[in-house]
């Protein structure tokens, strides 16, 4: 499968929103990432249901929705309502996260589980088998901008090796300060989903930095 780039609307301008979409729509993107964020779980607020689901109006690509968010099995149907196409809760803030992973799926969204940058993945190993998708947090979580943490090499190649060996078809997601420096370095290392925003929204072109994401191979790297 070819690596998958899913541009982050926490990134784009607000002001021009339905702009910002349309560019990804026309670009080699493959979903478009969407942080939800409480000001609890995360010291920081962001999209709600109404913005997403005026965002889903102008979208022409999956929604790939990261709930940073306390007690996240409260919204998940309203999630899938607005428009998700995946949704992703943190292992951190779900007692019962194999109930949560059950629940995102009777929506019929792909469900996804995500960890901080603190969290060892083989906490992931009983659930592994239910997921379709894990989120690595290569950054602590709230705020775009930050600068990646090289650990998440490590915890991508641990994540790859138990994903052979229990799931081999789980997309391996990586968040986070993600770009042409390290896209090649983690895609080695077993990632196939990058959440790109900054990198994206901040640069000259940003349809022609989609594109050099896409076109990025195993182990190569631009300084």
């Amino acid at each position: 499968m070819k690596h998958l780039i899913a541009p982050s609307l926490l990134s784009a301008d607000f002001a021009n929103l339905q702009r910002d979409i349309e560019m990804i729509n026309n670009s080699e993107a493959d979903w478009f990432h969407v942080d939800v964020m409480d000001g609890v779980f995360v010291p920081n607020i962001s999209f709600g249901f109404p913005v997403i689901t005026a965002a889903k109006k102008y979208a022409k690509k999956p929604f790939d929705v990261h709930l940073m968010i306390v007690n996240p099995e409260r919204y998940v149907q309203e999630f899938a309502n607005a428009g998700a196409n995946i949704i992703t809760v943190h292992y951190e803030a779900c007692v019962h996260l194999h109930r949560v992973v059950q629940q995102i799926k009777s929506t019929g969204c792909k469900a996804g589980v995500a960890i901080n940058p603190h969290t060892p993945v083989n906490l992931l190993k009983d659930i592994l088998v239910d997921l379709d998708l894990v989120l690595v947090m290569s950054v602590n979580p709230g705020f775009g901008g930050q600068q990646f943490i090289p650990q998440t090499l490590n915890k991508v190649r641990e994540l790859k090796q138990m994903a052979n060996q229990i799931r081999p078809e789980l997309i391996i997601e990586v968040d986070g300060g993600v770009g042409l420096s390290n896209i090649g370095s983690l895609m080695e290392a077993g990632a196939n989903a990058f959440v790109a925003g900054n990198a994206i929204f901040a640069a000259p072109d940003p349809l022609q930095m989609i594109a050099d994401l896409k076109q990025v191979e195993v182990g190569t790297q631009h300084i």
